[in-house]
């Protein structure tokens, strides 16, 4: 499997957080899905100086690109308009 890192950077309106918070747990719901099957290994939130939520840091594998689109496709952080920024690089975890 493909490893990738993917960073979502949150929107900055005054809607932002709410959004974030409202669609949290279907997200969470994604991310259990994901490690059920094999594809999460590792994500957590980016938080700013008041340690307010501003974004989101994944790792996660996919056999195919086909297979990483269509997560993306459906994530509800995108979906939902709570990145407004979505970065995807291949990864490697370190084996140590």
């Amino acid at each position: 499997m493909t490893q990738y890192l993917v960073t979502g950077t949150d929107y900055t309106d005054e809607n932002a957080l709410e959004r974030r918070m409202a669609v949290r747990e279907k997200h969470l719901e994604g991310a259990r899905a994901l490690k059920a099957n094999n594809n999460f290994i590792v994500a957590g939130a980016v938080l700013n100086e008041e340690g307010k939520m501003t974004g989101s840091t994944m790792v996660v594998q996919f056999e195919t690109k086909d297979d990483l689109n269509a997560w993306l496709e459906n994530e509800p952080y995108i979906k939902e308009k709570v990145w407004e920024t979505v970065d995807v690089k291949p990864f490697r975890v370190a084996n140590v």
